[in-house]
């Protein structure tokens, strides 16, 4: 089984505070944000993706976008592969993701860098059967089909998730579907488990009615990554660090005041405070450094997409950061 180190690195007040979010909640101005104005040039535009309940609704909820020195064109994705695919071919030029489907992705050869990291509680990420399954265990799977998106970080739960109970990736049948196609399946029976994250398990389990079998706790880092095109790295980058400054600061403000972003969050997607509120509350994502220990588990993931043939050969995981970025972040 693989373990992974750091797994929710704590962050104090000092440092959020020193990131601005306190001046933020009191209105104030923000002076790193106005600090990089004068390296950005004018007209600059970055092209933003993002997926459901992840940057652009923590940024405006903080009230992070009202002074950009740069112009965002946002891009929302149901997940995470259609949006790096779309990274990959350069309709978007940085975009957020979780780990396993970024490794996914720069194996493939996508032309693109890892510059921001956060990092949530694994739980979030879990294998959820309906209610009334016989299914208890991992060991119940065996024979079994689990819907999940390829790559993803549900199918790295999967697979993970067998290893460690002394299963193959045989043992279970695995169905490619995006969200929203697994949730529906799992409610007509046509796949007996349904590997998500996030909002998809938080519905599903306080009003689909269905069960965990396992999260992710053990199995994964909780690791979701910004990364962008290295054209954007070499032309943009300045642009590129600001936004790494804002939703950081975002992250911090979210973490401080959980019930007032819950709320706004289920207005921008439309979903009950109360699924936002449990979403937020299992996850706890904060912004971390790009160092030792984040490399290290990505260099744990990565691993295990070679073990079981889903990347072509092994990746070294710290030549696909930039740590320069980590001067966004606070001290």
């Amino acid at each position: 089984m693989t373990m992974f180190t750091n797994p929710l690195p704590s962050l104090s007040r000092r440092h959020a505070l020193g990131l601005g979010v306190g001046a933020l909640a009191a209105g104030l101005a923000f002076p790193p944000l106005r600090q990089a104005r004068a390296a950005i040039p004018a007209g600059t535009v970055l092209k933003v993706g993002d997926q459901k309940g992840g940057v652009q609704s923590v940024i405006e909820a903080a009230g992070l976008l009202a002074d950009l020195p740069y112009r965002i064109e946002w891009s929302q994705f149901p997940a995470a592969a259609p949006l790096l695919e779309a990274l990959n071919a350069g309709a978007i030029e940085v975009g957020y993701a979780g780990d396993a489907p970024t490794t996914f992705a720069l194996a493939a050869g996508t032309s693109a860098k890892i510059i921001g990291a956060v990092r949530s509680n694994p739980q979030s990420t879990t294998i959820l059967v309906p209610g009334n399954s016989s299914i208890r265990s991992v060991a119940d799977l065996k024979g079994k089909t689990i819907g999940t998106g390829r790559g993803s970080i549900g199918h790295y739960l999967v697979l993970a998730a067998l290893k460690a109970n002394g299963l193959k990736p045989g043992d279970a049948k695995i169905a490619f579907l995006l969200p929203s196609d697994a949730k529906s399946a799992l409610a007509a029976g046509s796949i007996d488990a349904w590997s998500s994250w996030g909002i998809y398990v938080s519905q599903a389990l306080l009003v689909d009615g269905a069960r965990a079998v396992v999260t992710g706790t053990g199995l994964m880092s909780g690791l979701s990554y910004q990364s962008a095109t290295l054209e954007a790295i070499a032309t943009k980058r300045d642009a590129l660090a600001d936004l790494i400054r804002r939703f950081a600061a975002a992250r911090l403000w979210a973490l401080e005041n959980s019930d007032a972003y819950a709320g706004i969050w289920a207005k921008t997607v439309g979903v009950d405070s109360t699924i936002a509120r449990h979403t937020f509350g299992v996850e706890r994502a904060r912004p971390v450094a790009i160092d030792s220990s984040v490399i290290a588990d990505q260099q744990a993931t990565s691993d295990v997409w070679r073990e079981f043939g889903i990347i072509p050969k092994r990746l070294d995981a710290a030549a696909i950061f930039d740590p320069g970025f980590n001067s966004a972040l606070p001290a």
